[in-house]
C-alpha cells in the first residue's frame, strides 16, 4: 500500500505537539507529511511557530543522544524527506480572538522555555520565514540563503509563502484523492484555502477534523469545543463545503470577514469531512503512570525528547486535575486523527464512521457559539419532488433540515481500536 500523503494544519499546544511525534515518527512507508501548516489557535501564531520549530529542535538532539547511545535512531519519515513548515493565519475570520493559554500555558507548551531552556533552540530562527525584499536583484539569492539554513533547519523545510497558498500548491500537484488534511487547530487557515481556489481544494481526498461535540459538553463553553469556538465562522464555512447546496449552510457574512469571497461554482465534487469530536477522543485518555513508566528511564538516561514530552504530559495533567473532577487520565485529543489517517486504510475493520450527518456550526448564539447542532426532530425527510431552489425556503422546514441537498454531509468517528491500543502506538512509536 502506498504512503499517505498527509497536511497537518496546527496550532501547537501540548497535545498538538503529540500529534506532530507521532506523524514524523511513522515509516516513510505509512505517512508522507508534505505539510505543516502553523496557524494560531491555542496561543497566537508566533508561539505556535516557535514551538514546531523547538520541537524539530528536540528531535534533531534525540536523534543524536540516540545514535550516541546505540539506540534505534527512528524518524525515518524525516531521512526520506523534509516537510515544508509555513504560516497560516494569525486570527479568526470573524475578528475576534480567543484563546487557551489558560490550559496550554503563555507560550502553548506549559511554560517550558522557562524550565527546560536548555533542550530549545538558541539560534535565531524567525527569519527562516521572513519574505525576501520584493523587486530586489537579491531576492532569489536571499530567499535561496534563507532556506538553507542548515544549521537551523535541518529537518525541515521553512516557507516564507502563506500555508494556505502552500496547501493549494500541494493539493494541485497531486491527482484529486491522494492528500488528506489534518486539521487539529480552529480552521481558519483551511478556510482561506478553500476560499482562495475551491476547486482545487476540492481535490483533497479528506480533512480530518479534530474539533466539536456532538452528545458530549464542550470543553471552552457547556457546549462547544475549542478548536471549532476559537473559529467558528470558519468552521461553518469549511462544514458547508459538504452540502450540495453550500450557501445553503453557510454563515451570515458580518463586516469583520468581508475579505472572505463568497462561494463560486464549486463544480460536482463536495468536501469529505472526518470528524473526531470529544465524543471519541475523550474516549482514549493515556493513563499519568503508563506515560511515566515508559519514559521514566529514558529520562533518566538524558533522552532530550522523553524530557521534554514527559514536562509536557505530567505538567498539563497537573493543570488539568485543577481544573476537572475525577479524570482518568490525560486525552491527547489530536494525535487521534493521525493515528486514523495511519491506521484506517490499512485496518478498515478497526475502525466505524457514521453515516453522513448533518451537522452545522453556530456561530452568533450569546453562549451557544461554536457549538455543533444537529437535528434530534423524529421529522421525516422531504420527498426530492419537493426540493426547492437555493433561495426559497419551505413552510416547516425553516432552515432546509429536512431537505436531502439543503444540508451538511459530515461522517463522525464513532469506533477505533480502543485507547489501550492507541496509547501503546504513542508510546512505543514516539519514544521507542
Amino acid at each position: 500500500m502506498a504512503p499517505t500523503k498527509i497536511i497537518i494544519d496546527t496550532d501547537p499546544g501540548v497535545d498538538d505537539i503529540h500529534a506532530l511525534l507521532l506523524a514524523l515518527a511513522a515509516s516513510p512507508d505509512e505517512l508522507e507529511l508534505e505539510l505543516i501548516s502553523v496557524t494560531w489557535g491555542n496561543v497566537e501564531a508566533k508561539s505556535c511557530l516557535r514551538n514546531v520549530v523547538s520541537l524539530f529542535h528536540v528531535i534533531q538532539n534525540e536523534i543524536k543522544f540516540r545514535g550516541e547511545k546505540g539506540l534505534p535512531v527512528g524518524f525515518k519519515l524525516l531521512e526520506n524527506s523534509k516537510p515544508l513548515v509555513a504560516v497560516g493565519a494569525d486570527g479568526p475570520l470573524d475578528g475576534r480572538a480567543k484563546s487557551a493559554d489558560y490550559f496550554h500555558g503563555r507560550d502553548g507548551l506549559a511554560g517550558i522555555y522557562s524550565k527546560h531552556q536548555h533542550l530549545l533552540p538558541q539560534e535565531a530562527w524567525e527569519h527562516l520565514f521572513d519574505e525576501p525584499p520584493k523587486d530586489s536583484t537579491i531576492a532569489a539569492e536571499a530567499k535561496t540563503a534563507t532556506h538553507s539554513n542548515v544549521a537551523v533547519a535541518p529537518l525541515f523545510k521553512p516557507s516564507s509563502r502563506p500555508a494556505h497558498l502552500e496547501m493549494l500548491s500541494i493539493l494541485a500537484a497531486n491527482p484529486p484523492d491522494t492528500v488528506d488534511i489534518i486539521a487539529i487547530g480552529p480552521l481558519t487557515t483551511v478556510a482561506l484555502a478553500a476560499a482562495a481556489d475551491p476547486k482545487t481544494f476540492l481535490k483533497v481526498k479528506s480533512v480530518i477534523i479534530m474539533g466539536g461535540a456532538i452528545e458530549k459538553a464542550g470543553n471552552i463553553t457547556p457546549l462547544a469545543e475549542f478548536n471549532i469556538y476559537a473559529d467558528a465562522v470558519a468552521a461553518a464555512r469549511v462544514f458547508a463545503l459538504t452540502s450540495a447546496i453550500p450557501s445553503s449552510t453557510m454563515p451570515p457574512q458580518n463586516n469583520a470577514d468581508q475579505s472572505y469571497p463568497p462561494v463560486v461554482d464549486l463544480g460536482d465534487r463536495r468536501l469529505n469531512i472526518v470528524l473526531f469530536p470529544l465524543d471519541i477522543t475523550e474516549q482514549h485518555p493515556v493513563p499519568r503512570g503508563k506515560y511515566l513508566d515508559f519514559t521514566k528511564s529514558m529520562v533518566d538516561a538524558g533522552s532530550p525528547l522523553a524530557t521534554f514530552g514527559t514536562y509536557l504530559f505530567d505538567t498539563t495533567y497537573n493543570k488539568l486535575e485543577s481544573l476537572t473532577h475525577g479524570i482518568t487520565g490525560f486525552t491527547l485529543h489530536d494525535p487521534l486523527c493521525v493515528w486514523y489517517a495511519l491506521d484506517a486504510a490499512r485496518n478498515p475493520s478497526q475502525w466505524k464512521l457514521s453515516p453522513a450527518d448533518d451537522i452545522r456550526i453556530e456561530t452568533v448564539g450569546q453562549w451557544s457559539q461554536g457549538a455543533c447542532i444537529v437535528d434530534r426532530r423524529r421529522r421525516k425527510e422531504m420527498a426530492e419532488s419537493d426540493e426547492v431552489g437555493e433561495e426559497e425556503e419551505v413552510i416547516g422546514d425553516t432552515g432546509g433540515w429536512l431537505g436531502r441537498k439543503r444540508r451538511n454531509r459530515v461522517r463522525v468517528c464513532t469506533i477505533t481500536p480502543g485507547w489501550e491500543s492507541f496509547a501503546d502506538l504513542m508510546l512505543k512509536s514516539v519514544y521507542g
